[in-house]
Formats: structure tokens, sequence, C-alpha cells
């Protein structure tokens, strides 16, 4: 019995060590991943940006026992608020109220056809989040993409962050200036439509988890590729290109010496993302990415910035090693 179920699980995992035949089809979920359902309950906050409604999801997590603090994680490109759903797990049990929003452009949030996305404004949706919730002072957690924001709204607010963590960001170092040549956002609209579970899978493989692929990681595969393969594709395909665009044109490594708040940085160091990389010069991509070198000069750049390292781990280590990587989180965020 136990063997037939183990074999179900992988089945339905899609367990690269099967037939590629063995996987399911890739699924179809809505713009606002209708279909694709989060481990925690999932809240809407509708507000005005740019003279248009627009709906922000986000979770809500209480402890059992609470300690009076409050940790807000910030996901990164790829990524959604359900996959922090070990840290969640985690930091409620520690004592923490988690808030985990998806941001405008992103998984179950509104896909706006026009928009100007920036740093500042995600950061502006973000405070009117919390602003909503009553919650001051919190502690903010972003991975990726997400570190980049969380970096801007230390910037943008800095006597209302609590502490700063930075897992594995973007942003460190400035990809035009070493190399990367200028993408329109019709070039990335065009790529991300070109998006599907076998590059989604390929590429995490690669970089998010240092080449060791786990059936474990599979739901979030789907959870993408169902999103970019649903009725409302372009939508999302055309907003996540203005998303890269952002993210190409506002790097955030020059100010980092300004950043005023207590900041962890966690690093895994097989981390080598670099967006854009392949469309550099090939005797620039070696040299982007470099991430043992990317968080020892955001740690001496940003004043007073704790540095933990991650020496087998890729861009996701909160995924890859979620247990070791909560020890680390909650013991850096548990002073005074």
């Amino acid at each position: 019995m136990l063997r037939s179920v183990l074999a179900s699980l992988i089945l339905v995992l899609g367990y690269p060590g099967a037939a590629s035949a063995n996987r399911l089809p890739t699924p179809s979920f809505g713009s606002q991943l209708e279909g694709f359902e989060y481990p925690f309950p999932v809240q809407r906050f509708t507000f005005p940006s740019q003279r248009q409604a627009l709906e922000m999801a986000y979770i809500d997590a209480a402890p059992e026992n609470p300690n009076g603090r409050t940790v807000v994680l910030l996901h990164g490109k790829n990524f959604c608020a359900a996959t922090w759903e070990s840290q969640i797990r985690a930091l409620t049990g520690a004592g923490y109220r988690v808030i985990a929003p998806d941001q405008i452009g992103f998984c179950k949030s509104s896909k706006p056809a026009a928009y100007q996305f920036t740093f500042r404004q995600l950061a502006e949706n973000t405070r009117a989040l919390l602003d909503r919730l009553g919650i001051a002072r919190p502690i903010l957690v972003g991975h990726s993409t997400g570190g980049m924001l969380a970096a801007h709204y230390a910037l943008m607010y800095p006597t209302d962050v609590a502490q700063l963590v930075l897992v594995n960001p973007i942003g460190l170092e400035d990809w035009s200036a070493k190399g990367v040549p200028p993408v329109s956002v019709e070039q990335w609209y065009q790529r991300e439509l070109k998006v599907s579970a076998e590059s989604i899978r390929a590429y995490e493989t690669a970089t998010y988890y240092a080449g060791q692929w786990e059936p474990r990681y599979e739901p979030w595969v789907r959870m993408l590729a169902g999103l970019n393969a649903g009725p409302g594709k372009e939508a999302v395909a055309w907003d996540s290109a203005l998303l890269y665009d952002m993210i190409l044109t506002q790097p955030v490594v020059y100010r980092l010496p300004q950043i005023a708040v207590p900041t962890l940085l966690m690093i895994g160091q097989k981390d080598n993302t670099a967006i854009g990389k392949d469309l550099a010069p090939p005797e620039m991509r070696g040299k982007l990415g470099n991430y043992p070198e990317l968080g020892k000069a955001a740690a001496k750049a940003i004043p007073g910035a704790r540095l933990v390292e991650f020496p087998a781990l890729g861009h996701a280590p909160q995924m890859s090693d979620p247990d070791g990587f909560n020890k680390a989180l909650i013991d850096g965020i548990s002073g005074p």
C-alpha cells in the first residue's frame, strides 16, 4: 500500500527520474492564479493606485503564542506568497505574526494592463496594506526581487522598519552597466509568452537549487506554468515584461550605503542569478551573478550589516534547506 502511494506521489509531482510522459499536463490557472490553492487562507486588499482599483492578495498568519512582533515576507519574481509556506509555519510557531503579500502584477493579485511598475510604487502599495492592517515597524524579509523591494522600502521608510533581512537579493550589481544590452518591453513580452513548465524547471534547477532537483519543488513549477498557460496568459506575460524592465533599470546597489536599518544578509553561495545574462557578450556571462562576491560586497556596503552564508545552496536557500534556513532566520531576528 505504501509503495503504491509513493508511486502515485512521484507521478503527481513529476519526479525528473520518471519518463516525461508520466508528468501531468500543464494546468491552466486564471490570471490571478484562480484554481491554485494556497496553504493558508488568502485575503484581499482593494486600493486605488494610478487611477485604477487594484487588488492585492495576502496571507495574514497569526501565531498561537504571540511575541508582539510581525514579519513581512516579500516574494521574488518567480515566487508567490505561497512559496513562503515553510517560513510562515516556522515563524508563527516562534510567536511572530506573518504577512505575506502577492505584489501587484504577481500571482493572485491584479494584473493591470497599464501600470508604471517601480520599486517605489510597490513599496507604497505594501505600506498601504500594512497601514490598513495596523502594523507598525515590522521585520522585512525580502527574497530575490523581493529583496530589492525590501531595500527600497527600508530606504523610503527607515524609521518604520525594525529589521531588514535580504535573502539572495538581486540588484546587488548593475547588469546593464556590466554588459546586458537594452531589452525592450516588447522583447521581454515575447520571451515571457514562451515560458513553459520545462523551461521553468530547467532554469530553477540550475539557479535556485544548485543543480539538485527534488520532487517537492514541482508544485511551484506547476503554479508558474499554469499561470503562464491560462486564459489570462497575455496579461500575465505583459506584466512580467514590465517587471523585468523595472528590475533591469532600477538596481539598488548604488544605494546600499544609505540603508539605515539593522540588516541581515542571507546568501546561498551557489547562486548565479543575473537576469538577461544570456543576452550579454559571452566573455561577460561568467562574471555576472557571482553571489559569494556580491554578498560580501553588500555586507561591506550596508552599515553594520551581518552576513550568513549557505555554502551548498543556490538562489532559494529557504526552499532548498527550509529547516536550516528557518533556524538561521529566527536566530537572526530574535534580538531585542
